[in-house]
């Protein structure tokens, strides 16, 4: 079901290439497809009602079993979506911006007939504080309509970096207008569809497969809406580096997929050679690119790495990785041997 894995020493002083892993389809078959939507926060809004109310809830950190809870209580005085039958349908949404695909959405129970919905529920995400903390909650309040036409009723956003942790207890707060400028959706050059896990030097203990090194593993899943540079589509492929080396040792690709703006690649590239403390100071770049006989044109990209500017000790400007490729890099070193699943939009690099 995927290609065949390509498996590159990573090391800055020496480089070996390694045989070939074979197909990783029994590896891979353990491991769910990413779901949830990649659309705008605000998909399927076709009301036109002004936001207006308050909302009650509190925010909480469970230390032991690292998770994030948000407590929603009520809502009061909410704008009524249905005028000649004075009603409003509401339940409050939540997203962790600005990877709101990856994490997904969390939704309370709908309230029918009240513009006062009481709610009393805790809407529950598993994630690392580190990683929570460079995080914006983002809170809104819609009215449910059965046929999917739901409306917009208000939200907020709250800097989880900033927030007062201390603070367990139900505030109110007031629901604004919808700040398309903090949570638009998608970039417009595509959105990434991947995987990436690291195994650390020995820890399979007496497994035969067992690296004598630390491994990278990144599984390019798919592509989604990419820039069509002509009427026929895009033949699109992906380029894969280990930075600093930029040498043809790090550089792995995937085959071309002709004609498609949704491309799917399902290619699995593994990395090894990587010690712990290299995780710090590398970054894996991946690059889309659209495939002519005469030069190759780049899509968008993403880098993923701790975005510190710096690489052993030096400058680099490739070291800029946005705070949500920082936050997936970071999950995938706190969570040794395990798949993190990931939607990254694409960028300029």
């Amino acid at each position: 079901e995927s290609d065949t894995a390509s498996e590159i020493s990573f090391q800055f002083n020496r480089h070996k290439k390694t045989p070939s892993i074979g197909s990783h389809s029994s590896d891979m078959a353990s491991v769910s497809s990413v779901s949830g939507s990649v659309l705008s926060v605000y998909s399927g809004d076709f009301g036109s009602v002004d936001a207006q109310g308050i909302v009650e809830f509190a925010l909480d950190y469970d230390e032991k079993n690292r998770e994030f809870q948000v407590h929603v209580s009520q809502c009061k005085d909410l704008a009524v979506v249905d005028e000649k039958k004075g009603r409003s349908d509401p339940y409050v949404k939540t997203y962790l911006l600005p990877d709101k695909a990856r994490m997904g959405k969390r939704k309370t129970s709908v309230k029918k007939r009240t513009v006062n919905p009481i709610y009393n529920e805790v809407l529950r995400y598993k994630i690392e504080k580190m990683v929570l903390l460079i995080q914006k909650l983002n809170l809104s309040v819609w009215h449910n309509d059965p046929l999917g036409r739901n409306s917009f009723l208000g939200e907020i956003e709250i800097d989880l970096a900033s927030w007062d942790w201390s603070n367990r207890k139900l505030n109110w707060y007031p629901l604004k207008p919808r700040s398309l400028s903090a949570v638009n959706g998608v970039d417009h050059r595509g959105v990434m569809s991947l995987s990436i896990k690291y195994v650390p030097p020995g820890s399979l203990g007496k497994c035969p497969k067992n690296p004598p090194s630390g491994e990278v593993h990144i599984w390019v899943k798919d592509v989604k809406d990419l820039l069509q540079l002509r009427p026929s589509g895009v033949d699109s492929f992906v380029k894969c580096y280990v930075l600093p080396d930029t040498s043809k040792k790090s550089y792995q690709k995937t085959r071309v997929i002709k004609r498609d703006t949704n491309p799917v690649f399902n290619h699995t590239i593994v990395y090894d050679g990587f010690h712990t403390e290299d995780l710090k100071d590398a970054c894996v770049e991946l690059t889309v690119w659209d495939h002519e006989k005469l030069t190759n044109h780049f899509l968008g990209g993403i880098r993923l790495g701790l975005g510190t500017g710096l690489s052993y000790g030096i400058s680099v400007d490739w070291m800029d990785s946005t705070q949500e490729e920082v936050a997936f890099w970071q999950e995938m070193m706190l969570a040794a041997n395990e798949w993190i699943e990931g939607l990254l939009p694409l960028r300029s690099l």
